[in-house]
């Protein structure tokens, strides 16, 4: 019977608040994740600031030349698709390089709302002299993991988009056109 009385008058004792000790060990821990990120994107910060020193183009461009020298005559779209970006952004990426003359686009075929594109000499120069990998640090990272840390990776940081509520449309954004 005591045994019973103690149980009951245990389970009736408010509960406390962690021990400060667990507290701390949180803390720690979200401050040492914090430090992470911070590490990962200074990374991809030195490596786009360097390709744009290196040759006067921003990382996402080199990206997208490198792709056009990789797939001659690829479209658009295809462009976009490859760098797993909105198509608008691949056309505004695709027309400063015609601008500046690294890339050509040819209209063929019976609908001459779709290009080909393909790689100019100037293109091939920047090629030549940029700083790899073309695709950025992060994403040549990333495709070097093992499939079972980019499944962990892409678990947990599902968690933290929404506890930061962050917004569907940023993943789309080119990280050379944030950092």
């Amino acid at each position: 019977m005591p045994d019973e009385v103690a149980t009951y008058h245990l389970a009736m004792v408010p509960r406390k608040k962690p021990a400060p000790a667990a507290a701390n060990d949180s803390d720690d821990a979200a401050a040492a994740v914090l430090r992470q990120f911070r590490q990962v994107f200074n990374a991809v910060k030195s490596h786009f600031q360097q390709v744009e020193k290196t040759v006067g183009l921003g990382g996402a461009q080199v990206w997208a030349l490198s792709i056009v020298s990789e797939q001659p005559g690829i479209g658009v779209g295809a462009l976009a698709k490859a760098m797993s970006i909105h198509q608008s952004t691949a056309s505004n990426l695709v027309r400063t390089l015609i601008d500046r003359e690294m890339v050509m686009a040819v209209k063929q075929g019976t609908d001459r709302r779709t290009v080909q594109l393909n790689l100019l000499p100037a293109g091939a120069k920047v090629l030549r002299h940029a700083p790899g990998p073309f695709a950025g640090l992060l994403p040549d990272a990333l495709k070097s993991l093992p499939p079972a840390t980019l499944a962990r990776l892409r678990s947990d940081l599902a968690e933290l988009i929404v506890a930061i509520a962050a917004d569907e449309a940023g993943a789309s954004i080119l990280l050379s056109d944030q950092i």
